[in-house]
């Protein structure tokens, strides 16, 4: 990898329209879990599985400097998706109590280290184990986009945090990969004649002011995270060491050589960089929402202004 260039940071803040049902599942599975898990776990247990923190702790480091703005302490904290403990190892002790791991995959979950205050438990986001009002602080660092059941999964998030606690995460969102995706699409049309799903579909941003429906004093904004790598199959490489390759429960199992080399040619050709080089386009959405509280700041009542924006010449 030659390199990582945080390109953007792009700010857009959005009321809780909602966009997304938060109080339904429509029972289609996207995903296959079981797969999933069985990758994580693979990565999870490689000896060189730190060679691919990278992305992973760049965006946790970004969300603990996030919760440090927060002017308060949460003496009981959850991660949900913890991976290989990337926001256990970043997070300020001062700012957080306890911290509960929790993860499907038991190599992710298992393989690396923590202090005394952190407490590792096998779950699912979407059925967590715990009593309702148990956390002043719930995380999720890159982890919920693997989700069939997104509502349900913010739902748990919801019914586990106290009264005014705080959800703080980050997804991939709708432009991550998309130099991949449109290369693996154009090589699969030209070799075969039709396309395969390849790079797993993503929540864009407007979708996710549903998903936090029932949380208060909601921010959402996007980061452009930009990597750059030798070639595709370096990059293809790097997400299988993030647990990342494709489990789409319509997913080809194998791909022909000949549309890897093509869309590898297809790649470099479009997207590549002067030195030979070719960038991959991480899209994450930053979320942060408050579980409600009769302490929190609230929109004054309709027609209750003292001043009017006519005389705002005359207030200044």
């Amino acid at each position: 990898m030659s390199g990582l260039r945080n390109i953007s940071r792009v700010t857009r803040r959005y009321a809780s329209k909602r966009v997304v049902d938060a109080n339904s599942s429509n029972g289609l599975n996207i995903f296959d879990r079981k797969a999933k898990r069985k990758q994580r776990n693979r990565a999870g247990s490689a000896r060189d599985a730190g060679d691919y923190d990278l992305l992973k702790d760049k965006v946790a480091e970004h969300m603990c400097t996030r919760l440090q703005d927060i002017t308060r302490t949460f003496p009981v904290a959850l991660d949900v998706g913890c991976g290989r403990g990337h926001i256990s190892k970043i997070i300020d002790k001062d700012v957080v109590g306890e911290l509960y791991e929790c993860d499907t995959a038991s190599n992710m979950l298992l393989g690396h280290e923590v202090s005394s205050s952190v407490h590792k438990i096998i779950a699912d986001a979407e059925f967590l184990p715990f009593a309702n009002n148990t956390f002043d602080l719930v995380t999720s660092n890159l982890s919920l986009h693997w989700h069939n059941d997104l509502p349900a999964a913010f739902r748990e998030v919801l019914r586990v945090l106290k009264p005014d606690g705080a959800f703080l995460a980050t997804m991939f969102s709708g432009d991550t990969l998309y130099e991949l995706r449109c290369s693996l699409q154009l090589a699969e049309l030209e070799r075969i004649g039709g396309i395969s799903p390849r790079i797993s579909p993503f929540v864009g941003m407007r979708d996710v002011g549903g998903l936090l429906s029932g949380f208060a004093l909601i921010t959402i904004d996007s980061d452009d995270i930009i990597i750059d790598f030798p070639d595709m199959l370096t990059l293809m490489n790097h997400l299988r060491g993030m647990g990342e390759s494709n489990c789409m429960e319509q997913r080809k199992s194998v791909m022909r050589r000949d549309v890897i080399t093509a869309a590898s040619a297809i790649y470099s050709s479009m997207y590549g960089n002067e030195g030979g080089s070719i960038p991959a386009t991480f899209e994450i959405l930053n979320l942060i929402g408050w579980k409600p509280h009769a302490s929190q700041p609230k929109a004054s009542r309709r027609g209750s202004a003292t001043a009017s924006l006519r005389d705002l010449d005359k207030l200044v």
